[in-house]
C-alpha cells in the first residue's frame, strides 16, 4: 500500500475522533528531504485533519482556510468562487500553496493561487508552516506556506454528496424574482490493491450570489492514483481541473467594475515518486505542471472593450534527496521552475527559476536538536539570491520545550506586478524581487490531552510591494516602498478528552500583529489597510457515535480598525451508509468585508445528505 508521511510539524493531532492524541508523538514529518519526529521539529505549523475540516461548518477548501491561526482568508465571493490568502500580516503574493509538497502557485497573480478543485472529502490535512520557509520550499514561501496533503487510499469506495442553502433574502436588488441560493453536488469513487491505487471525484457548484452580479458556475474534477512498485519504491500521481465562472461586481477596481465577470480554467498535474537505495540513502523526484486560462471582461455585456485575456504555465522539476548518518541527517535537493504568460494586456513573456537546497539536522548535544540549511536561488530576471535558516529546540522536560528559529526569503514579483495594463491597475516592469528575514521564539506544551503553542516573531521585508494611488482618479500601481517590519505574537491550544461514548474538543488561538507600513504621504494602499491586527478563534466540537455538532467563532480586526465577529454551527447525524448534517453560518447576520468592496453574505443556511459506501 501507497503510505504518506506527513510533511510539516503538527501542533493538531493527527488521530481521527476517538483515538489517544498521545499517538501524536509518533508521527514522522517528511519536509520534503528530512524526516522529523512530532516531538522534535523546531518550527511554528498548525494543521487541520481532514476529519476536523469534515465537521466544521463549511462547504470547501477555501473557508477551511479560515479556521486557521494567524491565516488571513479574504474572499471576494462565498461557495469558493475566489479568494486571497496570507499569513501573518504578509500580502496574498507572500504565501506559497503547495498540493502533496508539489507547489502550485500561479506565477500570473496571487489572486487564482486557490483555484484548486480539491474536494473536502479527498483532504488528509491542511498544514500551514509560518514564517519563511525558503530553506524548506524555496523561491515565494516569504511568510509561510500551506501544505494541503490528500489523503492515501486504503479501501474500494463509493461517496455522493448532495447540499443546497440559501440567505432566505430576497433578490429585489435584481429587480428578479426568488431569493439568493447554492446548490452542490460531489460523487467519488476510490479503488485499492496492493499494487495500485486510484480515486476520482467530480464537484459541481452552482449559485446566483448573495447579491448583485456575484453569480457563480464551477465544475471540478479531481484524480489522484498511487503505485507500490515494491517495498523500496513506489510513485503517487494527480491530475485536477477546474472551470470557475462568476460575477466580479467589486472584485479589483469597484466602483466601475460593477458589471465585471471573470471565467478562470486551471489545469494542475503532478508525478511523483519516492525511492529507498539503500538503508541510509532516499531519493525523490517530481514534476509538476499548472495551466490557466484567464477571461476577465469588466463589461460582462461588451466584450470588445476592456477584456483581458490570460494564458500562463508554470512547468516545475524537482529531485529531494536525504542520507542518514549516526551523527546526524543531510537533506540535498534541486528544483527549476519555467513561467510563461501570453496575455491580451501583458504581451508575452518567460522566465525560470532555479535553486539548491541543503540541510543538515543533528541531535548529538544533550537536549538540543539542530537544523541549519540554505537555499541558493537564480532567477532569470534577478540573479542570484541566497536564503540560509537555521532551526533550534531544547527540551526542558519531557512535556516543555522552548525553540528558536530564524531564516530568510524571496518574493519574485507575479506578472500581473510588473506587466498589468488594465482599466483601475498597471504594472511597473521596475520592480525589484521582496526580500525578508524572521527571527521567532516560542515555547511548546504537549501531554495526554493539551497541545500547546505561545511564540512572538519579529521580521523585516525589504524592498516591499505594495500597490498605491494617489486619488480615485488614476490607476493602482505597485512600487518597492522600502522596508515592512512586523511585530508578532501568537499563541494556540488544543484541549482533547474522551468521555464515555464522545469526544470533545477546545480550539483556542489568539494572533496578534503590530506592523510598521511605510506608506508616502497622499497615496492610498489598496491591500495594506485590510492587514490583521488582532485576530482569535474559538472552535468547540462533540463527537458521539451518531451526533457531531461543532461550533466556530472567529474574530478579526484589521489595522484600518474594521472588525467583525462571526459564528457558525454544523450539527451532524451519522447513520449506516448516510449522514444528515445542517450548519447555519454568521448566525448573528453580520455586515462586513474581507477585500476590496465586496460585503460577504449575512446569515446563510446549509442542508446536506452524504452517502459512502466502502469495502474494508
Amino acid at each position: 500500500m501507497l503510505k504518506r508521511t506527513a510533511t510539516l510539524l503538527i501542533l493538531f493531532p493527527l488521530a481521527t475522533w476517538g483515538q489517544d492524541t498521545t499517538n501524536i508523538r509518533e508521527v514522522i514529518i517528511n519536509q520534503n528531504r528530512l524526516h522529523i519526529p512530532f516531538n522534535k521539529d523546531n518550527r511554528n505549523v498548525e494543521i487541520l485533519t481532514g476529519e476536523q475540516v469534515r465537521q466544521l461548518p463549511v462547504r470547501n477548501l477555501n473557508e477551511a482556510l479560515s479556521y486557521l491561526n494567524g491565516v488571513d482568508l479574504r474572499q471576494r465571493g462565498p461557495f469558493g468562487t475566489q479568494a486571497d490568502v496570507s499569513i501573518d500580516g504578509g500580502s496574498f503574493d507572500q504565501t506559497l500553496v503547495l498540493v502533496n509538497g508539489a507547489k502550485v502557485s500561479d506565477p500570473q497573480t496571487g489572486h487564482h493561487t486557490l483555484n484548486l478543485p480539491i474536494p473536502l472529502d479527498a483532504i488528509d490535512r491542511i498544514e500551514v508552516l509560518r514564517g519563511p520557509a525558503a530553506r524548506i520550499y524555496g523561491a515565494n514561501a516569504l511568510t509561510g506556506a500551506i501544505n494541503i496533503i490528500t489523503k492515501a487510499i486504503r479501501h474500494s469506495a463509493v461517496q455522493a454528496n448532495v447540499y443546497t442553502g440559501s440567505s432566505l433574502k430576497n433578490r429585489a436588488e435584481e429587480e428578479k424574482d426568488g431569493i439568493y441560493y447554492h446548490a452542490g453536488t460531489q460523487v467519488g469513487a476510490s479503488w485499492y490493491s496492493e499494487k495500485h491505487q486510484h480515486q476520482l471525484f467530480y464537484n459541481k457548484d452552482r449559485s446566483n450570489g448573495q447579491r448583485y452580479n456575484t453569480a457563480s458556475n464551477a465544475d471540478r474534477v479531481f484524480y489522484q492514483g498511487g503505485l507500490a512498485i515494491d517495498n523500496g519504491h513506489t510513485m503517487e500521481w494527480l491530475g485536477s481541473y477546474i472551470y470557475n465562472s462568476f460575477g466580479a461586481n467589486g472584485f479589483y477596481a469597484a466602483p466601475g467594475d460593477r458589471e465585471a465577470h471573470e471565467i478562470v480554467e486551471t489545469v494542475f498535474a503532478s508525478v511523483a515518486s519516492k525511492h529507498r537505495l539503500t538503508d541510509r540513502f532516499f531519493l525523490s523526484p517530481r514534476i509538476s505542471n499548472r495551466y490557466t486560462e484567464d477571461d476577465y471582461r469588466y463589461f460582462r455585456d461588451d466584450l470588445s472593450r476592456a477584456r483581458s485575456l490570460h494564458y500562463n504555465n508554470a512547468f516545475s522539476a524537482e529531485l529531494n534527496s536525504r542520507y542518514e548518518t549516526s551523527f546526524g541527517d543531510f537533506g540535498f535537493g534541486l528544483e527549476s521552475r519555467f513561467d510563461r504568460i501570453n496575455s491580451s494586456n501583458m504581451g508575452n513573456h518567460d522566465r525560470s527559476n532555479h535553486g539548491i537546497y541543503t540541510e543538515f539536522r543533528t541531535e548529538q548535544i544533550e537536549k538540543l536538536s539542530v537544523n541549519v540549511g540554505a537555499y541558493l536561488n537564480y532567477n532569470t530576471q534577478y540573479g542570484w539570491q541566497i536564503y540560509p535558516g537555521f532551526d533550534l529546540g531544547y527540551a526542558l522536560t519531557q512535556k516543555w520545550k522552548l525553540v528558536l528559529n530564524a531564516g530568510s526569503s524571496q518574493r519574485i514579483p507575479t506578472f500581473t506586478d510588473l506587466y498589468l495594463n488594465q482599466q483601475g491597475n498597471i504594472g511597473n516592469p521596475a520592480l525589484f524581487s521582496e526580500d525578508a528575514w524572521q527571527i521567532e521564539g516560542a515555547i511548546k506544551f504537549t501531554d495526554r490531552h493539551l497541545i500547546g503553542h505561545a511564540g512572538f516573531f519579529y521580521r523585516d521585508i525589504k524592498n516591499f510591494i505594495d500597490w498605491i494611488r494617489a486619488s480615485a482618479d488614476v490607476p493602482y500601481q505597485p512600487f518597492n516602498m522600502g522596508k515592512n517590519r512586523v511585530n508578532g505574537f501568537n499563541a494556540n491550544v488544543l484541549y482533547s478528552i474522551q468521555g464515555h461514548h464522545a469526544v470533545y474538543q477546545i480550539n483556542m488561538g489568539y494572533n496578534f500583529l503590530d506592523p510598521t507600513i511605510l506608506q508616502p504621504s497622499g497615496f492610498t494602499s489598496k491591500y495594506n489597510v485590510e492587514t490583521l491586527k488582532h485576530q482569535a478563534k474559538l472552535l468547540l466540537t462533540m463527537q458521539r457515535p451518531q451526533w457531531n455538532v461543532s461550533v466556530a467563532n472567529r474574530f478579526n480586526q484589521r489595522i484600518s480598525n474594521k472588525s467583525y465577529f462571526l459564528s457558525d454551527v454544523r450539527i451532524g447525524y451519522t447513520l449506516p451508509n448516510f449522514s444528515i448534517y445542517a450548519d447555519a453560518q454568521n448566525i448573528f447576520d453580520v455586515t462586513y468585508i474581507e477585500t476590496a468592496a465586496i460585503p460577504m453574505p449575512g446569515r446563510w443556511y446549509t442542508l446536506g445528505v452524504r452517502y459512502e459506501w466502502s469495502k474494508n
